[in-house]
């Protein structure tokens, strides 16, 4: 299996000489399978030179897992170019939104309206599919699986993993790991504390023993507090998690987007001092990283 990173921001794109070692596109990452199956990750502003690279190889085949729709996450769909051409195929992965009450197709036709866009969905050449997902079902991808689980965010989040013949990587999107919003004097407290513990060790269960677990890393512990409901994860508590369950690899992405590559670069290096002896490798995820094994 290979992954690359072609886009590593979390919220808005940041391009600039201050995010350039690690750069300003938001999410987007590639998944290659042993035997070359196509599988992207996310659809923000990285996916446009992922497309770019992807017109060198055509025709396209491309399995499209969307964790969320949060801008950051969707924005660069309409400009992923492999859609305009006769030829292509695509299909697109997600979870039903409880919010408008529609399926993953909501990704593309809501974005291409004349009042947003000056494409119409009609006017695209490539053989696109939807693909709305139950919690937990599993999709077969050529010699791969992508298996699904529900993550804590302000919207349905979809964590993937990616099994093939027996290597495994996990994408967690977006996570803020779930804390309690009671205080131990409440009454609620316990039975928050219990519902939480649960959810916890179901995610532990679904990651255990994952090659390479890549993580919301969005905040430090000591930013957390004023970031509390928003979403995203710390460093720390995903070091933790990797530690958990056992993970080869952690890769810390979705970087807070005022983040110069010198202070990331800082806050990694603090981070690292912290690792355990016999913890993961723990690697800081930049534009064009890859990872093979």
């Amino acid at each position: 299996m290979k992954i690359r990173f072609w886009g590593v921001r979390g919220s808005i794109a940041s391009p600039g000489p201050h995010t350039a070692r690690y750069g300003g596109n938001t999410t987007c990452l590639e998944v290659r399978s042993d035997a070359g199956e196509l599988i992207i990750f996310d659809a923000g502003t990285g996916i446009f030179p992922l497309a770019q690279a992807l017109l060198k190889q055509l025709p396209v085949s491309a399995n499209i897992f969307i964790t969320h729709t949060h801008w950051d996450h969707i924005q660069g769909l309409p400009f992923f170019t492999p859609l305009y051409i006769p030829g292509n195929k695509a299909k697109i992965h997600g979870a039903y939104d409880f919010v408008s009450g529609s399926g993953i197709e909501q990704v593309m036709n809501v974005q291409l309206q004349y009042s947003y866009f000056p494409v119409r969905e009609a006017e695209l050449r490539a053989a696109i599919e939807y693909q709305t997902l139950a919690i937990g079902e599993a999709v077969v991808v050529g010699d791969a699986t992508v298996r699904n689980t529900l993550l804590n965010h302000p919207v349905t989040n979809f964590g993937y993993r990616v099994e093939c013949n027996g290597k495994s990587m996990f994408f967690s999107g977006d996570h803020e790991p779930w804390t309690n919003i009671y205080t131990q004097e409440d009454a609620d407290y316990d039975e928050y504390q219990a519902m939480i513990d649960v959810r916890q060790a179901e995610l532990d269960a679904f990651l255990q023993g994952v090659d390479v677990l890549v993580m919301d890393c969005s905040y430090t512990s000591s930013e957390y507090p004023s970031k509390i409901g928003w979403g995203h994860g710390t460093f720390d508590a995903s070091l933790e998690l990797a530690y958990r369950i056992g993970a080869r690899k952690l890769v810390c992405t979705h970087h807070e987007p005022t983040r110069s590559d010198e202070e990331l670069e800082k806050v990694f290096a603090d981070l690292l001092t912290r690792v355990p002896a016999n913890g993961p490798e723990v690697v800081l995820a930049r534009e064009g990283l890859e990872i093979e094994w």
